[in-house]
């Protein structure tokens, strides 16, 4: 029996990179998985082929109807949210003096709003059933990145979200947890390094050199922790931010 069997899982921005290889992860460890995602045809590209009977939906998770709908469509679905991993991100990169409202504004919205609405609607129905696991996106950036003041802000921020939101809702079997990826390979990595005329081939190079283990992450490297952290097995660890970057130092 596979440690997800009979569970479901929502993954918001489940449509490419780290959300996709988490919703085919969570798929492969028995779950039933939803894809939320803006664009629809990429969060069923995502559910295309899991072993098992998914579900897309088109949501912006900084509209806290489209998020109330996508979990109440979830729910009558399957009947039950177990898991919830808020992946859903963007980022507009800007040096502060240069940084726009509107460029501030969407990205701390998208991850610190976005993350707390959708949390806000599953989690009545795991205090309801007495257990859930949910785990946030964070990234090394939370540390500080030249260039990302509005990112790192709000990468920061989810790991206070979840390290509080651990200690409130640990009496009813929900653990919370934060993964920050180093720097892996996708497609929003990739398009950040072209935007900046940087060459992708000379800064993958680089890291792989800067790496402990001597290779660029992958998105399914981060599903591979985000699973430990959706499973039962870590029923103990809860409020911890892991940093998947390859290195023992961030």
């Amino acid at each position: 029996m596979s440690k997800l069997d009979g569970q479901v899982a929502v993954v918001t921005g489940g449509g490419q990179g780290i959300g996709a290889a988490t919703v085919h992860r969570l798929a492969e460890d028995g779950a039933h998985v939803v894809a939320l995602d803006l664009d629809l045809d990429n969060a069923e590209k995502a559910v295309a082929d899991l072993p098992r009977p998914g579900l897309a939906l088109a949501c912006d998770v900084t509209d806290r109807a489209q998020v109330r709908d996508a979990v109440a469509r979830t729910v009558e679905r399957f009947g039950r949210i177990d898991v919830l991993v808020n992946n859903a991100g963007v980022t507009r990169d800007a040096l502060v003096h240069k940084m726009t409202d509107e460029e501030w504004d969407l990205v701390l919205a998208t991850h610190l709003t976005g993350g707390f609405y959708v949390t806000q609607a599953v989690q009545e129905h795991m205090v309801a059933n007495r257990y859930g696991r949910i785990v946030f996106l964070s990234s090394r950036a939370a540390l500080g990145n030249r260039g990302q003041i509005n990112y790192s802000a709000a990468k920061a921020g989810l790991q206070g979200m979840a390290r509080t939101l651990a200690i409130e809702l640990g009496r009813f079997g929900i653990t919370v947890n934060t993964v920050a990826p180093g720097f892996v390979e996708t497609a929003m990595t990739r398009a950040i390094i072209e935007k900046t005329g940087d060459s992708w081939e000379n800064l993958v190079a680089a890291m792989t050199e800067r790496a402990a283990v001597k290779r660029t992450g992958k998105p399914e490297d981060i599903a591979a922790v985000i699973s430990f952290l959706s499973s039962p097995d870590s029923g103990f660890v809860t409020g911890q931010t892991i940093y998947a970057t390859g290195s023992p130092a961030v």
